[in-house]
């Protein structure tokens, strides 16, 4: 809301001079006129999340300066000189920066000092606080993935910020009370001879955390529902002071989850503004969704709570700017608005650049070692509707890592089977020379690989569940791959098996689409036969909510699935597809193949 323009100078000296000659009956109707235009504050939030442990506008995974089709920039870097920009405009006025988690983890550089140089080993200082500290965040909500690398390397990282790090619903579990910081109370200057404003903060994380890093936490932290952790914490906030309230949480506003109902909602910000009354706004992020502005109205007191996400990786800055009056001595938001910058619009913050910069030389290094040498190119591109060759590398080391570990023991004579997802349709093996950061752009996640024991109607109901990726397509119709796939799906959530044959036919109904599934012999899959299978600890501990593999490890080693491509690479000098593809599971409509 644009605040009310004052009185021009002009207007100022015609006031006072007619003060000056006016009978003492005429000041009581000037006074009660200045009462009716109170004077009006401003505040403006700005507000990032899902950075992912972009510095430099750099794709490590090319090698190259980030872009994609839309020509968006990556980095913190970018950020920090949208933050300076909006800071100088502001000329000192009350400006708070805020950033709602997924921080530490998703480039090359962030695993390197979490897992060549760990920061909990060197005691070097991360390279996103280092970052961070540059532009001055006011507080950083966790994210689920900073649990990605176990609580020792996000307690040196919280250590190592100059501000606080946010986390309510993140519970011990042997005291009952946070174990991270739950909120935040900021004195702000509005400047003007104005009273402070106490601006509370609230940082709620994912609860799918428990699930998704199960292994570092389980045992030692309980993740509660952000709702009810709101519900609790806001009137506290109010309680002790708080004349603005907002909420920084990681999780989206969709309602939905994406592993079933048995954890508290992944997804719950638009519940949190609808059922949680005193909130006045909320940062949000988890999605990688670009939410300008979205108002959301409480239920129980009818105010409007203003809503924004910033998309992903430093891509976006949301900025939200607040309207406020002093009346009866409270602070009252007569309008608050929320926009969105772009950060290709701005160089780089030269300081931010400097203070990672051997950082980034080091880990651009490191993923420009040569492992091996490709007979030919192997590109991911059609890996979601075609069995390819490089998925098969994944499944390949998988099955072959599983194989060993289990040798003469009590499951030795069972198949192995393999699990593998298109985590990236741009990943590519050059025919010639396959470096780190190619093998580091097929794998993009730090997952772990395990290992589980499923029946033949465990293994056809997880197919079929996978298999819900796919639109329906009935025969005759036309094909176009950039359509196959519903939308709803990420594509980390498709998974192709090894060690079986199937056929997935999509022009049948959800739930009905395997319609062949054989031993690699041509035997049909019995209900009863056993397999093992192998897979990431994702899937493994039910991110997806894939049935039938939440279940007791047979393996698990702890070992990375990324490192584990690297060393096969290495031992064998060479990546030949004769090495490891078999073709085995096909697109079909009424049996003829889609291609």
């Amino acid at each position: 809301m644009t605040p009310l323009p004052g009185p021009s100078r002009r207007q100022v000296l015609a006031v006072a001079a007619a003060a000056a000659t006016a009978p003492l009956v005429g000041a009581a109707p000037a006074q009660a006129h200045r009462q009716t235009r109170p004077k009006t504050y401003d505040l403006t939030v700005l507000g990032t999340s899902d950075t992912h442990g972009n510095v430099y506008n750099w794709d490590y995974y090319r090698d190259a300066e980030y872009d994609d089709s839309a020509h968006n920039d990556v980095g913190v870097a970018k950020l920090a000189s949208l933050v300076k920009q909006i800071r100088a405009e502001r000329r000192g006025r009350a400006t708070l920066v805020l950033d709602a988690g997924d921080t530490i983890q998703g480039t090359s550089l962030a695993t390197y000092y979490a897992k060549q140089e760990p920061i909990t080993e060197t005691g070097e200082t991360h390279p996103m606080a280092r970052a961070m500290n540059i532009l001055d965040y006011d507080a950083v909500t966790l994210g689920n993935h900073e649990f990605n690398y176990g609580l020792p390397l996000l307690d040196k990282w919280i250590k190592q910020l100059g501000f606080p790090a946010l986390a309510a619903n993140a519970v011990n579990e042997r005291t009952g009370k946070p174990a991270f910081t739950p909120y935040l109370i900021k004195k702000v200057s509005l400047g003007f001879g104005a009273p402070t404003l106490r601006v509370g903060i609230l940082g709620l994380t994912n609860p799918g955390s428990a699930i998704w890093d199960r292994g570092h936490v389980e045992g030692r932290l309980r993740f509660e529902d952000m709702v009810a952790t709101a519900a609790k914490w806001v009137p506290v906030m109010r309680q002790r002071g708080a004349d603005i309230v907002l909420v920084s949480a990681h999780g989206g506003d969709s309602g939905t989850s994406s592993y079933g109902p048995e954890l508290p909602n992944e997804n719950p910000c638009a519940m949190i503004a609808e059922q949680v009354p005193g909130i006045d706004a909320i940062l949000f992020g988890h999605a990688h969704a670009e939410v300008v502005e979205r108002f959301v109205t409480n239920t129980r007191t009818g105010e409007r709570v203003l809503m924004s996400e910033p998309s992903k990786w430093g891509q976006r800055l949301t900025r939200m700017d607040f309207t406020l009056e002093r009346e009866r001595n409270r602070w009252r938001i007569t309008g608050k608005r929320a926009t969105m910058l772009n950060s290709n619009t701005v160089p780089e913050d030269p300081k931010v650049l400097a203070a990672v910069r051997r950082q980034h030389g080091k880990t651009v290094a490191y993923v420009n070692q040569v492992v091996a040498t490709s007979a030919v190119e192997l590109s991911a591109a059609g890996s979601r509707y075609q069995d390819t060759p490089i998925l098969d590398y994944i499944n390949k080391v998988q099955t072959d890592t599983v194989t060993a570990a289990l040798s003469g023991g009590e499951y030795a004579d069972l198949p192995v089977l393999s699990i593998a997802a298109p985590f990236s349709r741009t990943a590519v093996f050059p025919a010639g020379d396959v470096r780190i950061k190619d093998v580091a752009g097929l794998y993009i996640y730090d997952n772990t690989l395990e290992a589980v024991l499923v029946s033949g109607a465990e293994l056809r109901a997880y197919l079929e569940y996978s298999a819900k990726y796919f639109r329906t397509l009935s025969p005759g119709a036309p094909v176009d791959p950039a359509q196959l796939n519903d939308p709803s799906v990420p594509d980390y959530n498709y998974d192709t098996i090894s060690g079986v044959d199937y056929d997935i036919d999509i022009s049948r109904p959800v739930g009905q689409r395997i319609t062949r599934l054989t031993h690699p012999g041509g035997a049909v899959v019995a209900d009863t036969d056993q397999f093992v299978i192998a897979v990431n600890n994702y899937r493994r501990s039910g991110g997806g909510n894939f049935p039938g593999i939440v279940k007791p490890q047979i393996y698990n080693e702890q070992q990375e699935i990324r490192q584990l491509l690297i060393d096969w690479a290495q031992a064998k000098g060479s990546i030949d597809p004769a090495d490891f593809f078999q073709p085995n599971w096909r697109l079909v409509r009424e049996g003829v193949p889609v291609f």
